[in-house]
């Protein structure tokens, strides 16, 4: 991974000092990347989970410093069902069916972050992506204004750099949670990405709307929906430096980019990339990080109101580091 990236990324958090819950303690990885998120100071961590086991699944693990809560025991679990249930009781949830789901860590997670009592959530480890999201949505909620919750990936450079990521990364979306996004909602995910760039990265976007056609190549729907997405985006954001539908080699590589879209502002110097639909999106950022030798971190949400972050079920403890990273980020925008 590009080492001078990550360094920055891990030095503007750690002066942030935020409070990020990381929900799986039944997780080594998670509990290693704990002890090494405490020993660089780069936040203060609760980890949810039962410590006895914790520790003894886990013995050559320094664990002094991390917070570690077991939400069966814990004595703000009442306060939290309490708070689930008039959350939810609209929607028909019982005081009895909030009473079982503050017991599981996920939930418990979210409603500590709802009650003001940490700053962001990282799950996803051992967990799917709808084990997060929907107690997420239920308890935190899309922030005001946001239509669509989208998830990005930051892909971090290998180390030695990559000759079309001058930056150190780029950003992947959607490539973890919407499956088959119209052109409003690609529009809504583009812009969501392209603030991301913005926030995390420190970069100003130049998004490449992805498709298996460059400027008319080919005729199809799904081309057709890439088209309409830019521009949505073009009219909603003038200002934004956007261009499709781009094929990805014109969208990075800029002799290809000559030959293909000559007049586009954007082919082949794209550092955000968005990709037509969930089955891109996914193969496409685990090829740059199988084959390329890039570090994906994320998936990274976009549009809830408070911080929580998704975990790709291979990630490795630095990618945890990093999410976590990122989490305390999110809280300045």
């Amino acid at each position: 991974m590009s080492t001078l990236f990550l360094k920055e990324l891990l030095e503007k958090a750690t002066k942030l000092n935020k409070h990020v819950i990381l929900c799986e303690g039944e997780d080594s990885r998670v509990v290693e990347a704990s002890a090494k998120i405490i020993a660089q100071n780069l936040a203060k961590i609760t980890l949810l989970g039962n410590r006895e086991q914790i520790v003894k699944e886990n013995p050559t693990i320094n664990l002094a410093g991390i917070n570690i809560i077991d939400p069966k025991t814990s004595e703000k679990r009442a306060e939290y069902a309490k708070l689930l249930f008039e959350l939810r009781k609209e929607k028909g949830l019982t005081r009895e069916q909030a009473e079982e789901l503050s017991y599981d860590n996920t939930y418990f997670g979210m409603l500590m972050l709802k009650a003001g009592d940490a700053d962001g959530v990282v799950s996803g480890a051992c967990h799917s992506t709808a084990n997060i999201l929907r107690p997420a949505l239920q308890i935190i909620k899309t922030a005001k204004g946001v239509p669509l919750v989208s998830a990005c990936f930051v892909m971090i450079a290998p180390e030695g750099g990559n000759q079309y990521c001058k930056d150190g990364a780029f950003i992947f979306g959607d490539c973890g949670l919407n499956e088959s996004p119209n052109s409003e909602q690609l529009a809504d995910i583009a812009y969501a990405s392209a603030q991301t760039a913005k926030a995390i990265v420190g970069v100003e976007p130049n998004i490449a709307m992805l498709s298996f056609s460059t400027k008319g190549s080919a005729k199809h729907p799904e081309v057709q929906k890439v088209i309409d997405a830019t521009k949505i985006l073009k009219e909603r954001y003038p200002y934004l430096n956007v261009d499709g539908e781009l094929q990805f080699d014109a969208s990075l590589v800029p002799t290809v980019a000559k030959l293909k879209a000559p007049d586009s502002l954007v082919a082949g110097t794209a550092n955000v990339f968005i990709f037509p639909d969930l089955s891109a999106g996914n193969i496409g950022y685990k090829i740059a990080e199988r084959l390329g030798g890039f570090q994906a971190v994320g998936p990274i949400c976009q549009g809830f109101a408070k911080p929580v972050n998704d975990l790709s079920r291979g990630c490795k403890v630095d990618d945890i580091v990093a999410a976590v990273a990122i989490t305390a980020l999110q809280t300045q925008f």
